[in-house]
């Protein structure tokens, strides 16, 4: 057990509440299996009959995995590294794939490992407050957590948008393409949430009454320009693309690109081209996790932990530094399956 979770019941309701506030409830191990052990328990428990997730105090809701225990693994034999992410990719895939209604509550921070628990959820509330983000190319990882499944979904080229650029969506923007289901104020959660568990057989009539007409999404205004300029399957003629539009957006966007690991962005490209057509969400869980246990102990990675979130200096020295570098091979080997006894397999329920 730890407290960096809640778990408790209230009535027919199963809680799960985030508590690591100063971390932005970023996810660990511990964290997973606590909440991997409740919802294993609810989901047997006929008294339970929908679940909320959600955090405790801090900028929530969740800004991803403890990364930089994964790169200190990933220094050494990635032991540790894979089991973190076999654990977390099994929380995820429970998530997808349980029976009972689970609303998630996306108010605040949403990155990567937040992602990846928040958007299984069948009820997804966003608030003024939601910033949604996959971020994982500024460091040299890949949208993992099932982003090879969601943003490859997403309408027109908006996943391989959020996907090179790490581009952030407000609660509004992340309600128009799809990614929320209900847009709702967030001093009215609270009240929501006694609502829901006076009510848990109402949810969906429960959130439709409380919930509101979302602002303007600008996203919407940048469609055509995005769908337009990522159009392409090869990161070369994104940029190619990006660079021979003299627009000011098309400018902004490509000095971005140009911060990001160019493997990492060759990886998302690849993985959501693959996601697209898959049609079992434990397929992608699978090949996400093989990914991650080679991306793990490459140079992009621990130098993008490094040069962000420990140096702190903001210049990472990517290897490939360019993309032209990263080669198919490369891509190759990173995408390649692992032996079966070590390939990730979803819980035994």
């Amino acid at each position: 057990m730890t407290d960096e979770i809640l778990a408790f019941t209230e009535g027919k309701i199963g809680r799960l509440r985030l508590n690591r506030p100063k971390a932005l409830h970023a996810l660990n191990e511990a964290m997973c299996r606590v909440m991997i052990d409740a919802l294993v328990a609810w989901r047997a428990d006929p008294d339970i009959e929908l679940v909320l997730l959600d955090h405790a105090d801090g900028r929530g809701f969740c800004a991803g995995g403890d990364v930089r225990a994964v790169a200190e693994s990933g220094k050494e034999d990635g032991i540790a590294a894979r089991a973190f992410f076999h654990t977390e990719y099994q929380l995820n895939h429970l998530l997808f794939t349980y029976a009972k209604p689970v609303v998630s509550f996306l108010d605040g921070v949403v990155m990567g490992g937040g992602v990846g628990i928040g958007l299984p959820a069948r009820y997804r509330v966003a608030t003024e407050r939601t910033i949604f983000a996959m971020p994982e190319a500024t460091i040299g990882l890949f949208p993992d957590v099932g982003g090879g499944w969601y943003l490859s979904r997403l309408p027109g080229r908006l996943g391989q948008y959020l996907a090179l650029t790490a581009a952030r969506l407000d609660g509004a923007e992340t309600k128009a393409v799809g990614l929320a289901t209900h847009y709702i104020p967030s001093d009215a959660l609270e009240e929501l949430k006694a609502k829901l568990t006076a009510n848990p057989r109402d949810v969906e009539a429960v959130l439709d009454a409380v919930k509101t007409t979302p602002p303007d999404a600008p996203i919407l205004e940048q469609r055509s320009d995005i769908d337009r300029l990522f159009a392409a399957d090869t990161l070369e003629e994104i940029i190619a693309a990006l660079k021979a539009d003299p627009g000011e957006w098309a400018q902004k966007v490509l000095a971005g690109l140009g911060a990001k690991s160019p493997q990492s962005c060759k990886v998302a490209l690849r993985e959501l081209r693959e996601g697209a057509i898959r049609t079992d969400f434990a397929d992608e869980m699978r090949a996400e996790y093989a990914i991650a246990a080679h991306v793990s102990m490459r140079h992009d990675f621990l130098e993008g932990v490094r040069a962000l979130l420990i140096d702190k200096d903001n210049a990472p020295r990517w290897d490939p530094a360019t993309p032209e570098g990263v080669t198919e091979s490369m891509l190759d080997r990173i995408f390649a399956a692992l032996p079966e006894d070590e390939q990730w397999q979803p819980l035994r329920l």
